[in-house]
């Protein structure tokens, strides 16, 4: 099999690959052309972040089969196009993971003892001892994310006597016991911290996650580190918060821009109580070594047709034995969609149950898909077919997975449940024509498709209430394209979904909740 090294890796990597029979041809730095010409007879290609794996230059690849990213990210490939063409996308998740957690450590030690002043001023002989620190023993240290380099970093604070604190609304109480840490809410974590770190991914739900009110929540004098990705912590609330004393130093390897260009986080990166680093998290030479060898060994487990563990993407299968399957693979998946979205909260365990004519179809791939769904809003990396059993066992969640001969009035149902801390939580669906449909939500049969833009309200039933949020939702300019009431009695306890055409702002949501005085008010957005 040739593989062409398109950017350069440790040669620990090359070592492995050339051991194991692979043609290595490595290329620095090729121009466009280059590439495509050394392209057009290889089988593989492993890149870090230089060169752009994109749909234009697949076309000159036509031998290709698998991408190897020696690296976290895939940014730089067009995983979609490599999907098309059936190649297997793969990277390197864990091989920097305790780079970036001792780097973390470092930049948190460097910034409580001020380490980087006491350095500066003595490169300048002067030897001025009135360089006053503070110590971790005995602080609280809130840590947000107990993924890879969370956990990794909260074992390590342990040797340091300091009391922690985690956020993780989607790992099980047991998983930060192990750790010797406390489970709790963001908003206690603020209070109660004299040092936040984070360590989540960058997504929607994360971005500017700590920004003027969260920062004004927390103790006055907390550090703040942010190691893990820039515009997890809002840059301008956090240089407001520094100028007034409210936050007492910071440490930051990660920025919203790399390099910084505007005057917000340029006055960021030079302000004195600021411990910076050039987004250095995984640069060591052991760290390098590590994503190197770990990509050369998918890419002979791929050669020899095993599990390429740490795979981006699915390429397409055989047609034909997927046909059948292929929309209740999109239905679980769906169904993990909608339900991390309505209850995240400390996810434990999952019981994926097949019932009916499906329940002959392979369980395990089912219930892959139902993982991917429920994981992959709050994983650094893509959650898929192949890696999400990894990811659930990662973060600390048991699988189950049953099959059921009779299916409640249906040909076919595929039923999720999850249970956390707050207990059990059930919904399942069936196929209608080839299209996913949710049949039960909670305790209550209620049916709709899970599409768009899903407002979910629970409350005591009574007259009215339809009114008044489709008065609401009119003000505010949201049509409702359907809406669906599940209940058990009359003027009783009702789940009421209405599928909308727009989205909603959080102060919308909280101003329907507010005029049906509902108990459970939440919006999915499955688009």
């Amino acid at each position: 099999m040739r593989v062409l090294v398109a950017d350069a890796i440790a040669p620990e990597g090359l070592a492995y690959l050339r051991a194991h029979g692979f043609e290595v041809e490595e290329l620095a730095k090729p121009s466009p052309e280059t590439l495509q010409a050394r392209l057009a007879d290889c089988d593989a290609l492993i890149t870090r972040s230089g060169t752009a794996v994109t749909a234009d230059l697949l076309r000159h690849a036509p031998r290709l089969r698998i991408v190897g990213r020696a690296g976290v990210g895939v940014d730089n490939v067009d995983v979609e196009a490599c999907s098309r063409r059936g190649i297997v996308v793969c990277n390197a998740p864990y091989g920097n993971v305790v780079s970036a957690a001792e780097h973390t450590v470092g930049m948190l030690l460097a910034l409580v003892r001020r380490i980087p002043e006491a350095h500066a001023r003595l490169k300048t002989l002067e030897w001025n001892r009135a360089v006053y620190g503070a110590e971790l023993f005995r602080k609280t240290v809130g840590v947000v994310g107990l993924g890879k380099v969370g956990s990794r970093v909260a074992a390590r604070l342990r040797a340091f006597e300091t009391e922690l604190l985690v956020y993780d609304p989607y790992i099980p109480e047991s998983r930060a016991k192990d750790l010797g840490a406390r489970l709790t809410d963001f908003e206690t974590l603020l209070r109660e911290s004299d040092v936040i770190t984070f360590h989540v991914p960058l997504t929607p739900e994360t971005e500017n996650m700590a920004g003027a009110r969260e920062l004004a929540l927390a103790k006055r004098g907390v550090r703040i580190v942010n190691c893990a990705r820039g515009g997890i912590v809002n840059e301008r609330d956090l240089l407001e918060a520094l100028e007034t004393g409210h936050v007492a130093g910071a440490a930051i390897d990660v920025w919203s821009e790399e390099p910084p260009r505007s005057d917000v986080v340029r006055r960021l990166v030079q302000h004195p109580r600021v411990v910076v680093t050039p987004h250095l998290g995984a640069n060591s030479s052991e760290a390098q070594v590590n994503v190197a060898v770990d990509v050369a060994r998918q890419l002979v487990a791929f050669r020899d047709g095993e599990l390429v563990e740490h795979a981006v993407n699915i390429p397409l299968g055989d047609a034909a034995a997927l046909a059948g399957l292929r929309p209740f693979v999109a239905l679980a998946e769906r169904l993990g969609r909608f339900s991390v979205q309505l209850d995240p909260e400390h996810l434990e365990r999952v019981e994926v149950t097949l019932a009916g004519a499906v329940a002959s179809a392979d369980p395990e791939l089912l219930a892959r898909a139902a993982l991917a769904g429920l994981l992959a809003p709050v994983m650094a990396g893509p959650v898929n077919l192949v890696n999400a059993r990894l990811a659930a066992a990662e973060r600390g969640v048991a699988v189950a997975v049953t099959r059921e001969t009779e299916a409640s009035g249906y040909a076919s149902v595929v039923r999720l449940t999850t249970h956390t801390r707050g207990g059990k939580k059930i919904i399942a669906g069936t196929i209608f024509d080839g299209q996913p449909r949710i049949v039960r939500l909670r305790d209550l049969d209620i049916e709709f498709t899970p599409e768009g833009y899903i407002l979910v309200l629970s409350y005591e039933d009574r007259p009215g209430m339809v009114g008044r949020i489709g008065s609401i939702l009119g003000r505010q300019n949201v049509n409702i394209a359907s809406m669906h009431v599940g209940r058990r009695e009359k003027r009783g306890r009702a789940i009421v979904v209405l599928i909308l055409d727009e989205d909603l702002a959080p102060e919308q949501l909280r101003e329907i909740a507010a005029a049906v005085e509902a108990d459970f008010a939440r919006l999915i957005r499955l688009a």
